[in-house]
This record gives C-alpha cells, structure tokens and sequence, in this order.
C-alpha cells in the first residue's frame, strides 16, 4: 500500500515547504510514502494559503483524501485562483445566495485583503473539507474552523511538529552576532514572511519606545516581504538606530540568527488560523517568544510564552513585555527553557509521525 504525500518541498521558500521535508521523511520509516506520485492508495494533501498548492487543492478536490490544513482560511488562496464570477460563486457555495452582495463587495475590496478582517472571517472550507476523508489540523482554532463549514467532517489535532535542527555553535552564534555588530545587545528578531499580519509598525513603535529605556537593545528584521506596499510604507522606520535589516535566510543562516537571538516577536493579527512553524522552531531551542493571545495558541502554557493581546493596547503591551525581557535576562531564559520543556514533551517529529500515520492507516 502507497500513501501519496503531496506538498511543496525544499527548495521552495515556505515554510510548509520545510514542515513537509521533515515530516515525509519520519512518514517513511513507517511505510511506503511517495513524494507528488502520479497514483496511489491514499493521499496526504497539504493545504496552505499559498499559490504553491493549487495543483494540490484542485488534486484534493477531485481525488479525496487526508487533508493537512497549515492555514485554515483558503480565503486569500481562492481570491488569487479565481476569477470574479468563480469568486462569487465559490463564496456562495460556502456561505449562502444572501451573500452574494457581500461576495461582490469583497472582491472590488481585494486589494486590501490582507490586512482587512473580514477576509479571514470566510475562510472558505466547505468544498475541501466536505469531501476530504479526513482533515489534519494544528490547533483549536483550525479545528473550530474546520467543523463551521463541514460539521460531518473528521477531524484530527496534532501538533505542529518540531524537527531538532543541528545547532551551530554558541561561539558561530557569537561570532555571527559580532558580524551584525550586536555584540552586547539584548536582541529581539522578527524572522518569516513579512506581511501586514506580522504586525511590524506596532512591534517598530514598541521597539523605539524600549530604546529610549534600553539603548543596547536591538531589533533583527529577517525575511522577505510580501507586500509592496508595506514594505514602501515601512522602509524609512527600518533606517532607525538598533535596527538590523536581513533578507530571506538560508537555513544555515537562519539557524544562526535563531542561536543568537535572545527573544522573537512572532505576532499574527488577522490570524489566518495557523500554527507558527517560527514559534515552534524558536520555542524549541529554548527562546522566549512573544506571540498575540488567540484561539491559535490556547495549548501552549502560559509560562512557555508571552501573549499580547490584539487590539488598541497592542504596542503598549508589546512594549511592557519586551522591557520585561530585556531588563530580566534570567528570566527570559527561564521561559525560553520551559518552552523548550513544553515543545520536546508534545511537538517532536516522532510523535507527529506516529499520530499521522495512526490517522492514514484506517483510511488505508
């Protein structure tokens, strides 16, 4: 029996890219599993909020199998596939003939989908949920989702999973650090995608704020960005003193960024319904990181984290929490080792890997 494991995969820059790298290799020391094969006995989809997964999507569609939803609103996804009457209609099939007029009104408004809530309040499910056999999810949150628009649908929480990476060295650590000129610094980054959901003027706000309390504080700005807009809007805040500007990362380098980062801001606000492949991967290796108080994160402890609550409070608490830190180094380790406790106790690719492949075998 063949299980077909249809994903992105490295080289693509994603980070379900990277999720699916780890997981299709555990996935194999169980059984027979084929990357993106022509034919098979059962499909592992993987569904994300990203142009890479059309084939799969429309493959999902046709073919059912298990699901894997690593955002659980398609809403933005759809918007970039569709054209206007296939929109509508695709928004109807959801939500019903008397939001249509709401259908319309969202389309001529796309160009502000992402940072517009009412795109991630239609995450758009119904059609990949209703047929998939079955549905993976990562938090509470997706789950809830999931269940909205297919209440038949079976589904399945695990956790994002986390693949222990092989560490550089705290001397490469320093020695990169040294390079950036952030020797002695307390350092908060920022790695990813960037976009208007990562909340980035509130974090710059917090940021400038803490400086006039913290001179050696810095800010590490890692990924490329998403949006022209944003990044045109954003790109003289980033000249600011303590800044550090970085592109997208190889892995290597990201790793080494991640060593020598004393915290990571990790906000997502609209959330779309995902667990931070970023948060896991920080939390694992022992970093403290500040994340927005959502459905998304409801398991991790309250210890293992910080939580800034979404709203007109944002930067202020954003700010509190990062003067926290930067004044108590000892105890940003002590969260940073819990949440490391909290990640090697529920998200290792093991255990992910048994509670997938207990979920692919009955449908088998």
């Amino acid at each position: 029996m063949t299980v077909g494991f249809y994903s992105p995969l490295p080289p693509a820059r994603s980070g379900v890219a990277d999720y699916s790298a780890a997981l299709l290799a555990e996935l194999r020391r169980r059984g027979r599993v084929e990357a993106n094969p022509r034919s098979c006995d059962l499909a592992l989809y993987h569904l994300g909020n990203n142009r890479l997964h059309a084939e799969i999507y429309r493959r999902a569609i046709k073919h059912p199998g298990v699901v894997v939803l690593h955002d659980a609103v398609l809403h933005h996804f759809l918007l970039g596939q569709l054209a206007e009457g296939e929109y509508v209609s695709e928004f109807v099939y959801n939500y019903g003939e008397w939001n249509r007029g709401l259908a319309r009104d969202l389309w001529r408004g796309r160009a502000a989908s992402a940072s517009d809530d009412r795109y991630f309040r239609y995450p758009m499910l119904k059609r990949a949920a209703g047929v998939a056999r079955a549905i993976v999810v990562h938090n509470p949150a997706a789950a809830r989702a999931v269940r909205e628009h297919a209440p038949d649908a079976t589904v399945r929480e695990i956790p994002h999973l986390f693949a222990a990476p092989d560490l550089p060295s705290e001397a490469e650590a320093l020695r990169y650090r040294d390079s950036l000129g952030l020797s002695g610094a307390f350092v908060f980054a920022v790695f990813g995608y960037l976009r208007e959901s990562k909340r980035l003027f509130s974090v710059l706000a917090a940021f400038e704020a803490l400086r006039r309390e913290f001179p050696r504080a810095a800010l590490l700005i890692a990924g490329e960005f998403v949006s022209s807009d944003l990044e045109r809007a954003i790109a003289p805040l980033l000249a600011a003193p303590g800044i550090v500007r970085l592109p997208f990362l190889s892995e290597r380098d990201f790793w080494l960024a991640a060593r020598m980062t004393d915290a990571c801001i990790n906000l997502r606000y609209p959330s779309a319904g995902e667990s931070s492949g970023i948060a896991v991967r920080l939390m694992g290796i022992g970093k403290p990181v500040l994340v927005t108080e959502s459905e998304e994160y409801a398991r991790l402890p309250a210890d293992a984290c910080l939580r800034i609550a979404p709203g007109a409070a944002e930067c202020d608490a954003l700010f509190e929490h990062m003067r926290l830190l930067a004044a108590m180094p000892a105890a940003a380790e002590a969260i940073g080792a819990r949440a490391a406790a909290h990640i090697a106790a529920h998200h290792r690719l093991d255990t992910v890997g048994e509670q997938f492949w207990k979920v692919l075998v009955p449908s088998l």
